[in-house]
């Protein structure tokens, strides 16, 4: 097996090498950002997928990477992995059906809930002691699915007719939009900017750069909230207009 992944703060990378790491130690897993991963996954015939849920459905990057490698999928076993915040629904359908019109063939899914990455929306932020503990329940569940698959029963989460439901009417109906197309909506606040450049090393859509030493984001976000989350000046939000708190997968371990 190997396992890919799109992360924004870590949660997704973390589940995933998790799994993998149960499921055969020699497990190789790699970013859909790192060059490496496409002749890795053309070479396995299980693959284990894991990515962020937004608004019940999959983020265009991932989206667009699935399809600008399509040849790849073709009679291909993947165990879908999709973490999120509160609710998705379908989360590991909807990477699913995206696989399987390239002719994947999906042989589960799991949902793992994970510390909320969007952090400048008051209502989805938990104190700390509350999100380690989330994620001693996440690893109690990764470690099971992993057994699972290895026997030959994998989980399959989100995957079916009303998990469809659920995810469309929970969320989809109502947000899809917002992941249709990219977003133009990253606002920078230049007077909290110093410029130190990392927000434009870590998007993965390169979608920030520097000019006379401020940070400026063009309209090419993917919402993965990694800038917002790794500025040391808390001067990128997205959703709100204040950072509330940040959050790396890093903090809660």
């Amino acid at each position: 097996m190997v396992g890919v992944y799109f992360s924004g703060t870590g949660n997704s990378r973390y589940v995933l090498e998790r799994f993998c790491q149960r499921y055969d130690s020699g497990t190789m897993v790699f970013s859909i950002e790192d060059d490496n991963a496409l002749e890795a996954l053309r070479n396995e015939e299980l693959i284990a997928f894991a990515y962020p849920v937004q608004y019940s459905t999959v983020p265009k990057i991932v989206r667009e990477y699935i399809a600008k490698n399509k040849d790849i999928w073709k009679d291909k076993k993947i165990f879908v992995i999709a973490t999120m915040g509160l609710f998705s629904g379908d989360g590991a359908g909807m990477l699913g059906r995206e696989l399987k019109k390239y002719g994947a063939i999906v042989t589960g899914g799991l949902h793992v809930k994970m510390p909320d990455s969007i952090g400048d929306v008051k209502l989805l932020k938990y104190p700390l002691e509350k999100n380690k503990i989330t994620i001693s329940k996440a690893v109690e569940k990764i470690d099971k699915s992993a057994d699972l698959l290895k026997e030959g029963s994998p989980k399959k989460e989100g995957i079916g007719v009303f998990a469809f439901l659920a995810g469309f009417f929970g969320q989809r109906l109502y947000f899809g939009h917002m992941t249709k197309e990219y977003s133009d909506k990253l606002k920078i606040n230049k007077d909290k900017c110093i410029g130190c450049g990392k927000c434009e090393k870590i998007c993965p859509m390169k979608n920030i750069s520097l000019k006379d030493g401020k940070a400026v984001a063009d309209k090419r976000c993917t919402m993965c909230y990694r800038c917002i989350n790794n500025c040391p000046k808390q001067a990128i939000t997205l959703l709100g207009k204040t950072v509330v708190d940040q959050s790396v997968i890093e903090k809660y371990l």
